[in-house]
């Protein structure tokens, strides 16, 4: 199949992962989670998020950002996001549905929210008519590529804290993030006041598996009952646990996310310059949300397939993952010349 620049859920399974599902395709060990390969992808996330982390393996992204918000959320309790964010847009009504609290989203040109409209929405606490803030949910990249800072996310996590709400992290591009900001995976949760973290691997070489992260250990206490619940305990554990194993090992995923956002550097680079198109936003992951003549869309479409992020404005995204390399960006910009 041609490579595609509309998403990295598009891309293929790094070879290193294919491998290491091959590896532990031989002998009977106990089922959901008892097996020594799931203990030893364990530790290595204690590794990596701290050691009194506590993570739990899920199929989906969905999964993890809406179970995760279950676990610290009744009926009466609200999550505020940005309003592009995943759990708000495309998570089909998730946390509504099986957390049953309210969702409340905010405007934001970048994805990022900040600590005033967390502020704003802070009136009617403690009063019995009114819904009752609980979760503070960022997404780092934000759906528009966008980075939050070390200082960004602990100011949000500082101000939370301190009025009795949880900060969410949806980092199912957190590699990414990582990358650009040159800084450890704890270091952008743990260490920065995170409470719940969706930890992706799926968007960044692997083939499926996802990891809900409790940075406050104390929160983890009953999720293992959760998860069963919401149809995430897989039987088979040891087929994602292997995945993780080798996602967190020798800087695998690190490397991952590296190429992936030089090559969206590469990309934009290719194109920033050419007449009729325009850059909005910094590049600072993996994602480019570039504006284009509006008749040129689906002509460059039906050479290479990618989304309309915006239609009122023309505005697409561009994807790079793992597996794309120079040469792809120079077919896809050859195309992009062609019609522009």
């Amino acid at each position: 199949m041609k490579k595609s620049f509309a998403s990295d859920n598009n891309s293929g399974v790094h070879p290193v992962i294919m491998e290491a599902i091959r590896q532990v395709n031989h002998g009977y060990v106990i089922g959901y989670g008892d097996d020594p390969f799931t203990e030893t992808a364990l530790a290595k996330c204690r590794k990596h998020f701290g050691p009194e982390s506590e993570t739990f393996f899920v199929f989906t992204g969905t999964a993890a950002n809406v179970l995760g918000i279950s676990a610290v959320t009744r009926p009466y309790h609200a999550v505020l996001c940005a309003e592009s964010a995943h759990l708000h847009v495309h998570e089909c009504g998730g946390v509504e549905k099986y957390a049953g609290c309210k969702v409340i989203s905010v405007p934001s040109e970048n994805g990022k929210i900040y600590v005033e409209q967390v502020e704003a929405h802070l009136a009617g606490r403690g009063d019995e008519h009114s819904i009752q803030l609980k979760v503070v949910a960022i997404s780092q990249p934000t759906e528009y590529g966008a980075v939050y800072s070390i200082e960004e996310i602990k100011a949000l996590s500082s101000y939370a804290h301190s009025h009795d709400l949880y900060l969410h992290m949806d980092g199912a591009r957190l590699a990414n993030a990582a990358v650009n900001l040159d800084k450890s995976l704890h270091q952008l949760t743990g260490d920065a006041g995170v409470d719940i973290l969706s930890f992706g691997g799926t968007k960044n070489g692997m083939m499926c598996g996802e990891a809900v992260v409790f940075l406050n250990p104390w929160l983890a206490k009953d999720f293992k009952y959760i998860r069963k619940q919401g149809m995430q305990l897989g039987s088979k554990m040891r087929f994602i646990a292997a995945q993780f194993n080798a996602y967190l090992s020798g800087n695998l995923w690190y490397e991952n996310a590296r190429h992936a956002n030089n090559m969206a550097q590469y990309l934009a680079s290719r194109v920033k310059n050419l007449a009729g198109i325009t850059i909005p936003h910094p590049v600072e992951s993996n994602a480019i949300f570039p504006v284009l003549p509006g008749e040129a869309i689906p002509l460059i479409q039906k050479e290479f397939f990618f989304y309309i992020w915006n239609e009122m404005i023309h505005q697409v995204r561009w994807v790079t993952s793992f597996d794309i390399h120079k040469e792809d960006v120079d077919e896809f910009v050859r195309v992009i010349e062609k019609y522009i």
